[in-house]
């Protein structure tokens, strides 16, 4: 069983403003309203994939109400934990600047509702999946993910961790099974711009040798690599297509890794999947669907292993 945790929920307002003038009375052209947050991303992909998943977080207030209401909608199984106070946050996204959004903070978590999520995690057994993905709430510690991989060590529980900075380096003796940073990410953890293959696969190469098993960068258009855990490197271009929305396009390969391993313990074969999942969710107006996801995979060649990594 797959569980993911987002511990910042959001509704997203995602907005198309032409001619954005700051200063200035802005009227919208297209609007959405969609349920937001690493996690959860990945838990919608996985449902389109028909991979059986339960999505762990918070809730606060009527627009925590409302993510749980759109989730449920959209059948995917949720076990969040509503807050005493506040509201859960809403991030602005301006869909015809790319980059350009404004998110809200978000409600502040007490030690007794930390309490009762930890109580739900500590229920996972020996084959389960969690994915730790996306911000953490500013009531909690930075280290909170390496908070919860302690307290499961030991248990066989395959632990995904998809954060930046900290969150991500502060993980890594924790041996997480996949870490997925971007391109920039991976680079400011070095404090260094990342400019060819070289480079990344020496920064993705030192992560894996501080603890995490399989380390995957996405790449944007470029496509992506896998340091797998066997030592093996594969690497793909991104397959054709129009760059719609590359917001969640990274959520999407987490679940599309995830979908692929759970079918054939595969590198090689998780990672395409990854690959054509990522690549889905960009030429989307959303997510990864499965039928364009299946469509990339018959589309992308089978790429070798480029040797081996140490």
């Amino acid at each position: 069983m797959i569980y993911t945790v987002t511990l910042n929920p959001s509704l997203d307002y995602i907005v198309t403003v032409p001619d954005f003038t700051m200063g200035a009375t802005n009227r919208t052209l297209e609007e959405q309203v969609l349920p937001g947050g690493k996690g959860i991303n990945v838990s919608l992909v996985l449902n389109q994939l028909g991979v059986e998943n339960t999505a762990f977080g918070f809730r606060a207030g009527f627009v925590g109400e409302e993510i749980q209401r759109q989730l449920e909608a959209l059948h995917c199984t949720v076990d969040f934990i509503e807050l005493a106070s506040g509201t859960s946050r809403i991030n602005i996204k301006l869909k015809n600047y790319e980059g350009t959004e404004i998110n809200g903070t978000g409600p502040e978590v007490s030690a007794e509702e930390w309490k009762r999520l930890l109580e739900k995690l500590d229920r996972l057994m020996a084959g389960d999946t969690l994915v730790l993905a996306g911000s953490i709430p500013r009531s909690l510690p930075d280290d909170i993910y390496r908070e919860i991989m302690d307290m499961l060590a030991g248990r066989d529980i395959d632990v995904v961790v998809d954060a930046a900075g900290d969150a991500l380096v502060g993980v890594l003796e924790a041996y997480p099974f996949l870490i997925k940073p971007n391109r920039d990410e991976l680079g400011q953890i070095f404090s260094k711009k990342l400019a060819d293959r070289d480079d990344i696969l020496e920064c993705a190469g030192k992560l894996q040798r501080r603890g995490a098993r399989n380390v995957l960068v996405s790449l944007a258009g470029d496509g992506a690599v896998l340091l797998s855990e066997d030592g093996s490197v594969y690497e793909s271009p991104a397959p054709e297509g129009e760059l719609i929305n590359g917001v969640g396009a990274g959520d999407s390969m987490v679940a599309g890794f995830l979908a692929g391993w759970q079918k054939r313990r595969d590198p090689s074969y998780a990672f395409h999947m990854a690959v054509a999942a990522g690549s889905a969710g960009a030429f989307s107006e959303h997510l990864a669907e499965a039928d364009q996801i299946e469509r990339l995979m018959g589309e992308m060649e089978g790429t070798e292993k480029t040797g081996f990594f140490y």
